[in-house]
């Protein structure tokens, strides 16, 4: 990229903490500069359509910006949204620290379903790639992970995997088969297993973990998990998984609503999610070093933050490039250089 670009996507960042939109014509207004709001919206759309944004240094960047170090743990899960009768599906590989998820590679997929195996082998591949080998402490993913392919590529690399699996996938245990349900149908709700030897799943040797928990409409569920080892360990990480959640809602509703892009060519949407991956990392760390340093966020009783880390970087950089007051007198812009 050259230094025009560079630019372009330094003053895009600041204009999406600014109005907290996806909007082109919002963004263009809130450019930091004296050109005409039409000429920095053609600046913004040149930026999105003719530039290859190398999201491998982009996600070498977040690694080295963040406050966390391998190897890591991880989750993986899809966010998918439709603009008219166009699918937007990204697959996003995240680092989980301290009850949220810093996005650090992702993939477009052209359609609306789940991703195959394929797809998810090259984002972990590529992430070692980027972070280095035994980089990754811990892998964390829901149901539509756990096929035979997957298993095979995880276990061979050495990964400590906890996946979900449905209620009546078929395990075996000494060539008998079972399905994984009837082996916690003793569990009472609250309750978890750890069940002792090795299953196969799909054809793939794994530990089982089993609890019952509540869904989202309050009636109990089985929660069974396969992991490479230390099965006893698995419950408490997979919780970790929900972590993921939080940055979609901070790219989403709470955020930057990137779900109001009207982009529907994915070398497009590429380039935007890359750009607010940026954004969003630059909240949390200066969120996270005002409530650290400065004036913590305020506990609810019930121990609640009374908003994220996130959500108070975000306010805090709004506010500083909008009213230019900086009342804690911080270099927000010093949280985007690790030099």
């Amino acid at each position: 990229m050259n230094l025009a670009r560079i630019r372009a996507m330094s003053m895009m960042i600041c204009a999406l903490c600014k109005v907290q939109r996806i909007a082109y014509t919002k963004l263009a207004a809130a450019f930091d500069n004296e050109a005409e709001a039409c000429s920095s919206l053609r600046r913004i759309q040149r930026l999105i359509a003719e530039c290859v944004i190398n999201t491998d240094l982009i996600a070498k960047l977040i690694l080295k910006l963040i406050p966390v170090r391998g190897p890591y743990s991880l989750s993986m899960d899809r966010s998918n949204w439709k603009f008219s009768d166009t699918n937007i599906n990204i697959l996003p590989l995240g680092i989980i620290h301290e009850g949220m998820t810093f996005p650090i590679v992702f993939k477009m997929m052209d359609k609306r379903g789940n991703s195959n195996t394929k797809e998810r082998m090259e984002l972990i591949s590529r992430f070692i790639r980027l972070a280095g080998d035994n980089s990754i402490a811990h892998l964390m993913a829901d149901r539509e992970f756990a096929g035979s392919d997957r298993l095979a590529f995880l276990n061979s690399r050495g990964i400590h995997y906890h996946i979900r699996i449905r209620e009546n996938f078929p395990v075996i245990r000494h060539g008998k088969e079972s399905k994984a349900h009837w082996l916690f149908t003793d569990l009472k709700p609250g309750e978890c297993k750890h069940l002792s030897g090795i299953y196969y799943v799909n054809g793939q040797p794994c530990y089982l973990s089993g609890s019952k928990i509540k869904d989202k409409e309050g009636k109990p569920e089985l929660q069974i998990l396969v992991s490479y080892c230390n099965a006893e360990e698995s419950l408490e990480m997979y919780k970790q998984r929900w972590q993921i959640e939080t940055m979609f809602k901070g790219l989403k509703s709470s955020g930057f609503n990137i779900e109001d892009s009207h982009v529907r060519i994915q070398e497009r949407m590429a380039n935007l999610f890359a750009i607010v991956m940026i954004a969003y990392v630059w909240c949390y760390l200066v969120g996270i070093h005002i409530h650290e340093n400065i004036k913590a966020i305020k506990v609810l009783n019930h121990g609640r933050k009374v908003k994220s880390l996130f959500k108070y970087g975000l306010d805090y950089i709004s506010q500083c490039l909008l009213n230019n007051r900086n009342r804690f007198q911080i270099n927000i812009f010093k949280f985007l250089s690790y030099t």
